[in-house]
Protein backbone atom coordinates (compact mmCIF):
# COMPACT_ATOMS: atom_id res chain seq x y z
CA UNK A 1 0.00 0.00 0.00
CA UNK A 2 1.51 3.38 -0.65
CA UNK A 3 1.78 6.15 1.87
CA UNK A 4 1.49 10.24 2.05
CA UNK A 5 3.02 12.03 4.73
CA UNK A 6 0.88 15.16 5.91
CA UNK A 7 1.69 17.48 8.12
CA UNK A 8 -0.65 19.31 10.19
CA UNK A 9 -0.61 21.71 12.85
CA UNK A 10 -0.94 20.34 16.49
CA UNK A 11 -4.49 21.74 16.94
CA UNK A 12 -5.53 19.41 13.95
CA UNK A 13 -3.53 16.45 15.84
CA UNK A 14 -4.74 17.13 19.06
CA UNK A 15 -8.78 16.76 17.27
CA UNK A 16 -8.14 13.82 15.49
CA UNK A 17 -6.33 12.48 18.61
CA UNK A 18 -9.31 12.95 20.58
CA UNK A 19 -11.52 11.63 17.55
CA UNK A 20 -9.61 8.20 17.06
CA UNK A 21 -10.88 5.02 18.44
CA UNK A 22 -8.32 2.68 20.49
CA UNK A 23 -6.73 0.40 18.11
CA UNK A 24 -7.51 2.59 15.40
CA UNK A 25 -5.06 4.15 13.21
CA UNK A 26 -5.21 7.75 11.92
CA UNK A 27 -5.52 6.77 8.27
CA UNK A 28 -8.62 4.66 9.81
CA UNK A 29 -9.51 7.47 11.83
CA UNK A 30 -9.27 9.56 9.14
CA UNK A 31 -11.07 7.84 6.74
CA UNK A 32 -14.06 6.80 9.64
CA UNK A 33 -14.58 10.68 9.70
CA UNK A 34 -14.10 12.37 6.52
CA UNK A 35 -14.21 9.24 3.97
CA UNK A 36 -18.10 8.04 3.68
CA UNK A 37 -20.73 10.52 2.10
CA UNK A 38 -24.07 9.84 3.22
CA UNK A 39 -26.66 10.14 -0.29
CA UNK A 40 -30.07 9.76 -0.38
CA UNK A 41 -29.57 6.10 -1.60
CA UNK A 42 -28.16 5.53 2.20
CA UNK A 43 -31.16 7.18 3.43
CA UNK A 44 -33.08 5.12 1.50
CA UNK A 45 -31.89 2.06 2.45
CA UNK A 46 -31.76 2.81 6.12
CA UNK A 47 -35.55 3.71 6.01
CA UNK A 48 -36.47 0.77 4.47
CA UNK A 49 -34.64 -1.29 7.13
CA UNK A 50 -36.23 0.75 9.86
CA UNK A 51 -39.19 -1.09 11.64
CA UNK A 52 -41.69 0.67 13.76
CA UNK A 53 -45.07 -0.47 15.22
CA UNK A 54 -48.38 1.36 14.43
CA UNK A 55 -48.30 2.84 17.54
CA UNK A 56 -45.25 4.32 17.21
CA UNK A 57 -46.25 5.62 13.76
CA UNK A 58 -49.56 6.65 15.33
CA UNK A 59 -47.76 8.91 17.78
CA UNK A 60 -45.17 10.55 15.11
CA UNK A 61 -48.49 11.41 13.35
CA UNK A 62 -49.68 13.14 16.93
CA UNK A 63 -46.68 14.80 17.14
CA UNK A 64 -46.49 16.56 13.58
CA UNK A 65 -50.26 17.34 13.84
CA UNK A 66 -49.97 19.24 16.86
CA UNK A 67 -47.14 20.83 15.73
CA UNK A 68 -48.37 21.98 12.70
CA UNK A 69 -51.65 23.86 14.52
CA UNK A 70 -49.83 25.40 17.03
CA UNK A 71 -49.61 29.02 16.72
CA UNK A 72 -46.62 28.94 17.95
CA UNK A 73 -44.86 27.30 14.90
CA UNK A 74 -47.20 29.01 12.19
CA UNK A 75 -45.18 31.20 10.15
CA UNK A 76 -47.87 34.22 9.09
CA UNK A 77 -47.54 35.52 5.79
Amino acid sequence: MAVKTITIDLEAYEILSRCKRKGESFSQTIKHRLGHRVTGEDLRAAVARTRLSERTLDTIDSQVNARRSSPARRIKL
